[in-house]
């Protein structure tokens, strides 16, 4: 026959509270136990003290002696022996001679007979005491000697039965397994309610269940490749994943869980949102070297009790979308240009069909010279291939924006100046949005110009915007250079990212970037960048 199995409960709340409830059950169990002894063996002593002291008492009393004396000594102890009982709670009280012959007894029959129990030590003149059974039953008596001028003249026997002992200590029993079956269904309930609430914070999960999600969300952290940062209730860090740690450029072996978020480091911007209280979505932030897009979102249960943010690293990206910028600028360049060339194209057949083909070749000739011009002097200013291009480009679109791009006199840059250090991609990144910056400012105005200086000075690459605009408030001189920032209208993209960009990859390079007042009241954006061969962090992206 197989016997029916307990079914053990499957939450950790439950397995938690079966413990508990067992070892309260067992603590309470076991304190009965030893207080049922305990109790039991004091009752046992009280017994033999109060025994001891009715049968010294007895013993003492000068009534007893001149008894003893007479013919009939029953006569007169028989019911001073009852007397006693009735007043001290003793179960008998038993006068005998010096051989063990009773002249008392409760039951009186047993007057005359011979008493049951050792009396050798009481005959001596010793009193003591002994567990015995009787007449009565088991009792815990005391025996002691009546003396009358040193001699033993007779014995008296007091006791207290054990069934009266057991009683006694059965009450108290009872009422301490009352009091320890309270203590057990108040622990039964507060155990209940504390597993109550461990049960809904671990979803009535075993610890088998909660150790397997442990091993998957150890594994999804670090599979993850995008940063991920926990922070608790007072921002600060409470887990962050590989990713978190080199998006952040917090190494491995820096210690930064428990820390807050302010003592990171990290810029001023994404700290702030970072400290924010409500969700980010798609922020774009700049670190030292990175574009990061950050996302949070509060962990709330009934209170705030921290905020979960994601980083994504779009520097890639943000280069990628810069080039294509550039390209579809290039695009819309080169259509204006080739609508412009089918217009003198058109021209000059116009001019070969009316017969007056001299006037078609100084026409076309004329072109091509202006062309070739303007080639000729951004190259023989800024031979260095990437900034040449860079500076041919911007000057089509500046033109198709209605602004003349100038490349100035004190400009020279020679082909194989600069370093492996300073990218192509760097370069780009500072020039093309300084100049893309001046166009915006410079567009609009009167005898809109943009006017681009580059050349090599004591080691340092420098590298002057300026442009006709409205200019850069003095208390706005570092503001234009963080992320956000912008005097112009919000476009399809955004603003106040292309200085942001700028400020990023000079401190990178570990350069120094100005802004002044232009001679012609716009605004003049300086860049020095070293000419050595290795920068910290030079070239890394």
């Amino acid at each position: 026959m197989r016997l029916p199995t307990v079914p053990r409960p499957r939450s950790l709340a439950g397995q938690l509270f079966a413990m508990q409830a067992v070892l309260i059950a067992v603590l309470v169990a076991g304190y009965a136990l030893f207080s049922y002894v305990s109790d039991r063996h004091q009752a046992e002593q009280a017994a033999a003290r109060q025994a001891a002291a009715v049968a010294r008492s007895v013993a003492d009393a000068p009534s007893v002696r001149t008894a003893i004396h007479t013919p009939d000594p029953t006569e007169e102890l028989q019911p001073y022996a009852l007397q006693v009982m009735r007043d001290t709670e003793v179960d008998f009280v038993t006068i005998m001679t010096p051989d063990g012959i009773r002249w008392t007894h409760p039951d009186q029959n047993e007057i005359g007979r011979h008493y049951l129990g050792h009396i050798d030590a009481a005959r001596q003149g010793h009193t003591f005491s002994e567990t015995y059974r009787g007449t009565l039953g088991p009792s815990v008596r005391t025996v002691t000697p009546v003396l009358d001028n040193g001699r033993v003249i007779g014995l008296v026997s007091a006791g207290i039965r054990v069934e009266a002992i057991s009683r006694r200590v059965q009450e108290q029993v009872t009422a301490l397994l009352g009091v320890a079956g309270g203590a057990l269904a108040l622990g039964a309930v507060g155990t209940f309610v504390i597993n109550a609430r461990l049960r809904r914070h671990t979803h009535g999960m075993n610890a088998a269940e909660l150790s397997r999600m442990h091993d998957y969300h150890q594994a999804a952290l670090h599979a993850v490749r995008e940063g991920l940062l926990m922070l608790d209730g007072q921002f600060r860090v409470a887990l962050i994943n590989d990713g978190g740690r080199e998006l952040l450029g917090v190494g491995p072996e820096d210690e930064v869980v428990g820390r807050s978020v302010a003592e990171l480091g990290l810029p001023a911007p994404l700290t702030g949102a970072l400290l924010a209280a409500g969700p980010r979505v798609d922020e774009v932030h700049l670190t030292a070297d990175r574009v990061l897009v950050l996302n949070t979102s509060p962990v709330s249960g009934g209170e705030r009790r921290g905020t979960v943010a994601t980083l994504r690293d779009v520097t890639e990206l943000q280069a990628l979308t810069g080039e294509l910028d550039s390209e579809r600028g290039f695009t819309q360049a080169l259509r204006s240009q080739a609508h412009e060339a089918a217009n003198r194209l058109h021209t000059v057949v116009s001019l070969i069909e009316l017969g007056r083909a001299a006037e078609a070749v100084d026409f076309a000739t004329a072109e091509l010279e202006l062309a070739q011009a303007l080639t000729d002097q951004v190259v023989a200013a800024v031979s260095e291939p990437v900034l040449a291009a860079l500076l041919l480009g911007k000057t089509a679109q500046a033109n198709e924006r209605g602004v003349e791009l100038v490349v100035s006199d004190e400009s020279r840059l020679d082909d194989g100046l600069l370093p492996e250090s300073l990218s192509a991609r760097d370069l780009v990144t500072v020039l093309g949005n300084l100049i893309d910056n001046a166009v915006d400012a410079a567009q609009g105005t009167v005898r809109a110009r943009v006017t681009v200086t580059a050349f090599a000075e004591d080691a340092e690459l420098v590298m002057r915007v300026t442009d006709t605009g409205a200019g850069v408030d003095p208390a706005h001189a570092e503001l234009v250079f963080q992320r956000g920032f912008s005097t112009k209208p919000a476009g399809p993209g955004g603003r106040g990212l292309g200085l942001a960009l700028v400020r990023q990859a000079v401190t990178r390079l570990e350069g120094r970037l100005t802004v002044t007042e232009a001679p012609e009241g716009g605004a003049l954006f300086e860049v020095r960048l070293p000419l050595r061969a290795s920068l910290a962090g030079g070239g890394a992206r």
